[in-house]
């Protein structure tokens, strides 16, 4: 048989990639379907044959409000720059939340799907994109609870200030979730062979939450670990979203572009690394 004299009625043609930063998104486009598909798994699957369902999208956060509430507010004393204890833990939660659900997520992408990507051909990059989306809805749905928490003390005279820099939300959302994704990429690249970073990923989440302004604003840090606590690119985020809604923390253009930048540099490698592993980890998954 004569190869070059059939490709012409070929319909799809695979090649393997050879370029270190190949992102196929003409085939992440034509595989959408599928995208959405994964996207539907991913929040029905989780709370199925539960008798609460989707409500734990809201018990969730809740319940952890208010164990900070009574730990970090009531037995450490933490400050909460005179901000409500609720509405100040819930706004790091919310915020938290989405981080660490999409970087645990994307940070199992080629152990959690090893039966799948051995049998059939699509560009890896639509699972961790379905996963930042549809932790994006449940995301969505705790925000409504954080709105009314939030309009519940403005109502009662609570001195909480919303800003023009609250303009810049669907940003910060934005540079959490590539965050998370270029994190989670890398992690999951190196577990293929590495397992045991598996193991160390929920740990390394936590470590990481006392390493960013959630439970306690960034003023309230010793001065000497202040400033090592503001070299982390999520502190920006936090900082603006807190100070964009309720007029505590603090907000610098010069800090935001830190953090876009170093999102950036991570991103880059993130997909360099994960491009590279996709092409053979099936060979030692």
């Amino acid at each position: 048989m004569n190869i070059q004299t059939n490709k012409e009625n070929w319909s799809i043609e695979i090649k393997p990639k050879k370029k270190w930063l190949d992102v196929d998104l003409k085939g992440i486009w034509q595989y959408r379907d599928l995208y959405y598909m994964y996207v539907k798994r991913d929040i029905i699957t989780v709370y199925k044959q539960t008798i609460l369902g989707p409500l734990w999208f809201l018990i969730q956060p809740v319940l952890t409000t208010i164990m900070y509430m009574f730990v970090f507010g009531g037995l450490a004393g933490i400050s909460t720059d005179g901000i409500p204890q609720p509405l100040f833990y819930m706004s790091g939660i919310l915020l938290w939340n989405y981080f660490s659900t999409c970087f645990t997520s994307c940070s199992s992408v080629f152990t959690s799907n090893t039966s799948v990507f051995g049998k059939v051909y699509f560009p890896r990059l639509v699972v961790p994109l379905s996963s930042i989306t549809s932790n994006l809805i449940k995301f969505a749905i705790q925000l409504l609870l954080f709105i009314v928490i939030y309009i519940y003390y403005a109502v009662s005279g609570t001195p909480i200030a919303i800003n023009w820099y609250i303009l810049l939300f669907p940003l910060l959302i934005f540079l959490l979730a590539l965050h998370a994704m270029s994190w989670g990429l890398i992690v999951s690249a190196l577990t293929t062979k590495y397992r045991d970073l598996t193991m160390l990923v929920a740990f390394g989440v936590q470590l990481l939450m006392y390493a960013t302004p959630v439970i306690y604003p960034l003023s309230s840090a010793p001065a000497t670990y202040r400033n090592l606590i503001a070299l982390n690119p999520l502190t920006p985020l936090f900082e603006t979203f807190k100070y964009s809604c309720m007029g505590c923390g603090s907000f610098s253009w010069s800090e935001l572009l830190y953090s876009t930048f170093f999102m950036c540099i991570t991103l880059f490698f993130a997909i360099i690394i994960f491009s590279r592993t996709e092409r053979n980890f099936m060979d030692t998954v």
